[in-house]
């Protein structure tokens, strides 16, 4: 059998951000910046670093922002070079040079499974990555985490989810998968027997949750394109992937990485004092304040 590469990912960025409110009422929670990056950047970046070459987000009609972020804007670069600042003019051209992105709206907000199948006209009958923006990844001095699952799928050819082990109080916050046999298979990787959306903690097949990375083939559509309102009365992706099972495997690969939950409130203040603690120009400063803080905090 042929091997069939994977060159493109899709990224659903539809969401309303209710959780960010009052922020996320005129500004699309993916341009929410980490220090000075907005996190949707950080999802493209472990794109291009993972060999994708085509990227398509799935946005709503008020993410225009979003793509004015990865297109040129000349007024701003001529007033740049004026400037002096050659710097900047290099990282914002850089930035509207990162990958072909392209976009397509999702007109209702009928799930993640829904979001997926607007994508169908640009996959075509190829295998491809999906990235939810909620989901940052960082693996020092390692591979990104969906180049991980890349080389799972060269490996397997089949559909690959990254999962990792979340605590038992945050079960049912995720997808959580089923291995056959209960157990890895191979290195950190295992085949699956099912997946369950958001169980209770007692009812869950364990404790390794699907965190925001997949590689999947096309054959997904033709289960999404029939699939029923599940969980939350949404069109959901883990549904799809369980019907997929019954026709071809499916894998989990425990992805190396440390991973941020940026859609919580939590999870996005510590991605932000982690990442601006690895800035040289941020660093001294942020470590000296905190180490203060905690000293007041213990007083």
């Amino acid at each position: 059998m042929r091997k069939r590469q994977v060159k493109k990912a899709v990224i659903p960025a539809a969401g309303l951000g209710t959780r960010f409110l009052p922020a996320t009422k005129a500004i699309p929670k993916e341009m929410l910046p980490i220090v000075d990056i907005p996190t949707v950047q950080y999802i493209v970046q472990e794109a291009v670093d993972s060999g994708i070459e085509e990227i398509l987000i799935i946005t709503n009609s008020n993410k225009h922002c979003m793509e004015n972020h990865f297109d040129r804007s000349y007024e701003l670069e001529s007033r740049l070079v004026q400037s002096g600042k050659t710097e900047e003019y290099d990282m914002i051209c850089n930035i509207a040079n990162m990958a072909n992105i392209y976009y397509v709206r999702q007109k209702e907000p009928k799930g993640l499974g829904h979001a997926i199948l607007c994508a169908k006209s640009f996959i075509g009958d190829e295998p491809f990555a999906v990235m939810l923006g909620d989901d940052v990844v960082e693996n020092h001095g390692g591979k990104p985490a969906l180049k991980q699952l890349l080389e799972v799928y060269d490996d397997v050819q089949a559909s690959v989810v990254g999962v990792q082990k979340v605590p038992e109080e945050d079960i049912s916050k995720y997808g959580i998968v089923e291995p056959v046999n209960g157990k890895i298979s191979v290195g950190r990787r295992v085949q699956l027997s099912s997946m369950v959306e958001k169980p209770k903690k007692e009812e869950a097949p364990g404790n390794l949750a699907v965190l925001g990375r997949y590689v999947l083939t096309p054959e997904i559509f033709d289960y999404l394109e029939n699939q029923e309102p599940g969980a939350g009365g949404e069109i959901q992706l883990t549904d799809s992937i369980k019907k997929l099972m019954i026709s071809q495997a499916v894998y989990a690969y425990d992805f190396e990485g440390t991973r941020y939950d940026v859609g919580d409130k939590f999870g996005f203040i510590k991605a932000t004092i982690e990442y601006a603690l690895e800035r040289e120009e941020l660093k001294a400063s942020l470590h000296k304040y905190l180490k203060d803080l905690v000293q007041t905090l213990d007083t």
